[in-house]
């Protein structure tokens, strides 16, 4: 039997008997019974069908002995109610009274504590106050549910065989988005089971935080940048080379087709990318049907990074070319070179300063993409989840320390980047004026 109550608590005011562990998952209070623990902020869920089913607006739980917490506000924003929803067995193994409004109150307080390091940018909970409550008693999970207003709120609806989710649903239309604020959710647990961790200061706190961070995100972001380059340099250079001996009709063209990644948003390249590799056309079909699933794969992620830097190394390497004098060329051809030595021997060496700066800037351009990326490879630790996606996906975990720091290494490698640009440029304008002065004293 589940046990499902909405329940109205006073304003918060900080409790000093509050014991909040440092990393933010589990809180306990003095003269209670239980503590909580495992505790994760959700200030968004998801939509998306199951299988061709539509479960409702629904919230992730650890498992099915999971609590749910959800904030949900009226239409015309006049209170706010907020629902606990756990199973009878969890909270009986705690000692957790639902009808004691003793013990709500110490749960909401713990709740709050912990939601000052978990809302990261959202609303606190301690800003919001409750103004209406309600209880009502269910059966199993999956099973309890009530009914608040318009929207349908079911507790331990298990969608995937062994995943449960919290789910709300509007009457009619059935989108149950609008239906709650976030969602938080833990483990109800007896208060000697929670372990209250102390954060550490000075240089023990700094060596926890670096020996704590996963670096995973900057090797698959050097990996997967590096790889790209590679075939950015060739098609790139190949794109510039050919944009020189074709037509004016067909090269403004082919300079809209090449250059049009440069303007789109990343998620409009991620999309299509999504669109032309998943299964719903004919070639991605294809390549699935012959073993081949691109999408939300490491090779995705280096798809989209060649499509998103390909721009910046083509315009740079047309430039050099366009740049360069035409008669040198009909003079080496006068000399009996092929087009293939010109090319390789001449233009190359003459445009080089200009490719090697647009190499660079194509690779720092592939190492911060973010939106085709997340849309094609998705978020996997280790596999795809590039310094970008780390950022994004740490912050919504609240954990703000460590998308910081992922900032500052993006930060400093594009200074980094810039730096050596404008080195090299100097360093060859030098050169050149070296040489220049050279052939005027002969």
């Amino acid at each position: 039997m589940a046990l499902c109550l909405i329940c109205a608590l006073p304003a918060y005011a900080a409790k000093s008997d509050i014991e909040v562990s440092s990393d933010g998952s589990g809180a306990k209070i003095a003269g209670a019974t239980f503590g909580i623990t495992d505790v994760e902020r959700l200030n968004k869920g998801t939509n998306k069908l199951y299988e061709g089913d539509y479960f409702g607006y629904r919230y992730p739980m650890q498992d099915k002995d999971a609590f749910v917490y959800l904030v949900i506000e009226q239409e015309d924003g006049s209170f706010y109610q907020d629902l606990f929803m756990v199973t009878d067995g969890a909270s009986g193994r705690a000692g957790f009274d639902p009808s004691s409004e003793k013990d709500r109150e110490r749960l909401y307080e713990m709740l709050v504590a912990l939601d000052e390091r978990l809302s990261n940018g959202g609303i606190p909970l301690k800003d919001i106050n409750i103004t209406r409550r309600n209880a009502f008693g269910g059966t199993e999970p999956g099973g309890s549910s009530t009914t608040i207003g318009q929207y349908e709120y079911a507790y331990g609806v298990e969608v995937e065989l062994g995943h449960y989710y919290a789910t709300v649903t509007q009457k009619g239309s059935g989108d149950g988005s609008a239906g709650a604020l976030f969602c938080l959710t833990g483990h109800l647990v007896p208060s000697s089971e929670v372990v209250i961790t102390t954060a550490p200061t000075g240089f023990a706190a700094v060596q926890e935080f670096f020996t704590g961070i996963d670096y995973r995100p900057f090797w698959v972001s050097l990996k997967t940048s590096a790889v790209a380059m590679i075939f950015v340099f060739i098609l790139g250079l190949l794109a510039a080379w050919y944009s020189q001996r074709i037509g004016p009709r067909l090269k403004g063209v082919l300079d809209s087709i090449f250059t049009i990644p440069m303007v789109l948003p990343p998620t409009v390249c991620g999309f299509l990318l999504l669109l032309i590799f998943g299964k719903s056309t004919g070639l991605g079909q294809w390549l699935i049907d012959h073993g081949v699933a691109l999408i939300f794969s490491w090779p995705a992620a280096v798809i989209a990074a060649v499509i998103v830097s390909f721009p910046l190394m083509y315009r740079t390497s047309r430039g050099a070319f366009e740049g360069l004098d035409p008669a040198l060329g009909d003079v080496a051809r006068t000399l009996g070179w092929s087009e293939s030595r010109i090319f390789l021997k001449l233009t190359m060496p003459l445009a080089w300063p200009s490719i090697a700066a647009g190499t660079v800037l194509a690779f720092a351009r592939a190492m911060g993409e973010f939106g085709a990326t997340l849309f094609v490879a998705g978020n996997y630790p280790g596999v795809t989840q590039t310094m970008p996606i780390a950022i994004y996906f740490e912050w919504m975990g609240g954990h703000s320390d460590v998308a910081t720091f992922w900032v500052f290494v993006v930060i400093a490698f594009s200074f980094l980047v810039i730096l050596f640009v404008n080195w090299y440029a100097s360093h060859v304008q030098r050169y050149r004026r070296a040489g220049a002065d050279e052939g005027e004293d002969l």
